[in-house]
């Protein structure tokens, strides 16, 4: 696996509280990678390394394999959940002003400026002042100003903050397509529909510590619980419920008005899904066989109540 960032063994602490403790993970080059975890775990102290505005206690990050350095900022485009635009400067002025601070040329801004302003549809907001925008005009300026400079890693910490859904989806096709054209993003968010959505791999931070980390996809399997959801029709449903084994576990059940259709939850004891399948079709007509897939806030949930547990 090609790997464009990575922490090894990173703790972080500020005086008697512990922010990370020995977190270690690969982000992969070109994926989008979730960031997740409950408000204090640690996510924004991480960031923070990564950008190089504090420094781990323990522990060593790099970027494409080497040791991360002043050098690399230029590399990274970083758009924090609080966002730092000065409101009485006008929005082109400023746009400008921190894509130099970037590295850019003022005529390599000016025209990538305006490539996004026209994409983004904004054009008149040039030379309105950031105190006249709303939350989500004002987010869509430091979007850009993120993006501008083409970084090869970008870290957006709740992207899609101030947005309606209209222009939360504008953002989120424009995220896809950035990483579609070879950029890797590293995304923070508490919305769980979006990780759904957007991240092939997640990591999930629980009090200072990483307790999760993987292929989304494979961490879904991990976390199944064997559970289907099956429709049938019989003419005895009562009757197939009573044919239940050890094998299966029937959780949950709902009759339909007629009487025939029956709509369940069963779950695999000591069989395998080829089994339950042809044990339903033995006794009625399936309508629908289903297996229940844990959401990503579904595994989060279970994750951190495992860990409690676990501390408890």
């Amino acid at each position: 696996m090609d790997i464009i960032l990575s922490a090894e063994k990173v703790s972080k602490s500020f005086g008697d509280h512990t922010a990370l403790k020995n977190v270690t993970l690969e982000i992969p080059r070109n994926s989008i990678y979730g960031l997740l975890g409950p408000n204090g775990a640690g996510k924004t102290t991480l960031i923070r390394i990564i950008n190089q505005i504090t420094y781990p206690d323990k522990g060593q990050v790099f970027l494409n394999g080497e040791p991360l350095q002043a050098e690399h900022i230029r590399h990274i485009g970083y758009l924090p959940e609080e966002r730092g635009l000065y409101k009485s400067m006008k929005v082109g002025e400023q746009a400008l002003y921190l894509a130099q601070l970037k590295g850019m040329t003022k005529a390599d801004a000016k025209k990538k400026l305006k490539y996004w302003f026209e994409r983004l549809e904004i054009g008149d907001w040039w030379n309105k002042k950031i105190q006249e925008l709303s939350k989500g005009m004002a987010q869509k300026i430091q979007f850009i100003v993120t993006v501008l400079h083409e970084p090869k890693l970008l870290i957006f910490d709740e992207p899609f903050s101030g947005f309606d859904p209209i222009n939360a989806n504008i953002i989120k096709d424009e995220i896809l397509r950035l990483r579609e054209n070879g950029t890797t993003i590293i995304f923070s968010t508490h919305r769980m529909e979006s990780v759904e959505e957007l991240c092939e791999y997640i990591a999930l931070i629980h009090k200072s510590e990483k307790i999760l980390d993987g292929k989304l996809s494979a961490i879904k399997k991990a976390y199944k619980k064997n559970i289907f959801e099956v429709v049938v029709e019989s003419s005895d449903p009562k009757g197939l419920l009573a044919h239940a084994t050890d094998k299966f576990h029937i959780l949950s059940s709902n009759m339909a008005d007629d009487g025939r259709e029956l709509g369940f939850s069963v779950q695999l004891g000591n069989g395998d899904s080829k089994e339950l399948f042809q044990f339903l079709g033995t006794h009625a007509n399936v309508h629908s066989f289903v297996e229940t897939i844990p959401s990503a806030n579904d595994i989060f949930i279970s994750a951190i109540n495992s860990k409690g547990q676990l501390h408890g």
